[in-house]
């Protein structure tokens, strides 16, 4: 299993910036990574970017969803969600071409193993994201229980985590696949175990065992946000009453963040 960088000191993060907030110096060399700390989809690359060790080189810049700045989408990122990197005079954006592009464009540890097997594999897994996630959304919005393409979506994690035996992760060692589904996964586990009273991990071991393991990469865990604020905030623009989900669009919850 590819080693986590050695654990150095909790980043100290800057507030997010607001419609009242003057914007940094754009354009002026500094690589900056445009976030919002309870966005799942701006976390990957967060997570990216402190796994390969950029904390000097890429600087946080967080967003205020639900007050941004005018200049953000005038100035910076025209389709005014995150995350968004600014590198080289350009602005990119979608979270799993930021990944790649971190590890492409930039030194530090893989996130991709060299074995042909496990990089179609790692393909494979990345085109499923959203299927994943619609999948497990489905549920939440609706006041039935649990749906069987639920359980289907989940089931076939706990498959995928177990195809390679030679470490706890999709691909054995940590990766860019890890990266795609963790932000949900964590949020997933919090919200089925509080909204729905079912624990994603029950009869999963490759599950459970992937996130005791993945909370032990501190790329990873300085990235987390307390679960109950993540849950509140889901609830609220979810529209939850008495426990139950008002049928809404999913992308209502997740309408300022890139979805890629």
């Amino acid at each position: 299993m590819a080693p986590a960088l050695p654990v150095s000191p909790k980043e100290a993060l800057p507030s997010p910036l607001t419609s009242a907030s003057e914007p940094p110096p754009l354009f002026d060399g500094t690589t900056r990574l445009y976030v919002a700390y309870h966005c799942p989809f701006a976390q990957r690359a967060w997570i990216a970017r402190n796994y390969k060790g950029l904390q000097d080189k890429i600087k946080i810049v967080a967003i205020d969803l639900a007050d941004r700045p005018a200049w953000y989408k005038e100035k910076v990122y025209p389709e005014n969600k995150v995350p968004s990197l600014e590198h080289n005079n350009q602005v990119k954006g979608e979270s799993l071409d930021l990944v790649r592009y971190f590890d492409s464009n930039f030194e530090g540890p893989s996130l991709l193993p060299e074995d042909p097997a496990k990089k179609q594999f790692a393909e494979e897994l990345l085109a499923y994201t959203d299927a994943f996630n619609k999948a497990l959304y489905s549920s939440l919005l609706s006041k039935e229980d649990v749906s069987e393409e639920t359980v289907a979506a989940l089931d076939k994690i706990e498959d995928a985590l177990g195809k390679f035996n030679d470490g706890p992760f999709f691909l054995g060692q940590f990766s860019l696949v890890d990266i795609a589904y963790v932000p949900f996964i964590e949020r997933f586990q919090i919200f089925y175990s509080n909204i729905k009273n079912y624990d994603i991990t029950k009869g999963r071991p490759n599950l459970q065992k992937f996130i005791e393991e993945v909370n032990k990469i501190y790329a990873y865990t300085q990235t987390k946000q307390d679960p109950q604020f993540i849950l509140e905030l889901t609830k609220k623009q979810l529209g939850l009453i008495s426990k139950h989900l008002t049928i809404i669009l999913t992308s209502r919850l997740l309408k300022a963040c890139d979805q890629g």
